[in-house]
């Protein structure tokens, strides 16, 4: 299984890449890499402010490809199936005041 490391320098970054409407969350990144749906990765993510990386076990759930025709960043979209460190709590405590924004993000 592949490892991935995701590193966050912002909230607003964040909160760019979140995926609140997986059940467990997720977040989407951009990629060249091409991967399947339903591909499993481990995803080490650093948080804002963090001094070490969260894991947490993902698998591919949305994929945008190099000229998407709606241009958007081709990239994948991750949902959480393993996440024993409680990353999506993580994530939310930290873009809590975004959350309910209109601002658009990577994946809506």
């Amino acid at each position: 299984m592949e490892s991935i490391l995701l590193e966050y320098y912002d909230n607003a970054d964040l909160y760019d890449s979140y995926m609140p409407f997986f059940k467990h969350g997720g977040l989407f990144f951009r990629t060249d890499d091409s991967y399947d749906l339903g591909t499993e990765i481990n995803l080490h993510v650093s948080l804002p402010d963090s001094l070490e990386s969260t894991s947490v076990k993902a698998q591919v759930s949305w994929v945008t490809p190099h000229n998407a025709q709606n241009g958007n960043d081709a990239g994948i979209g991750v949902m959480f199936i393993e996440d024993l460190d409680n990353l999506s709590q993580q994530i939310e405590n930290a873009i809590t005041l975004m959350m309910n924004s209109d601002k658009p993000t990577l994946s809506m």
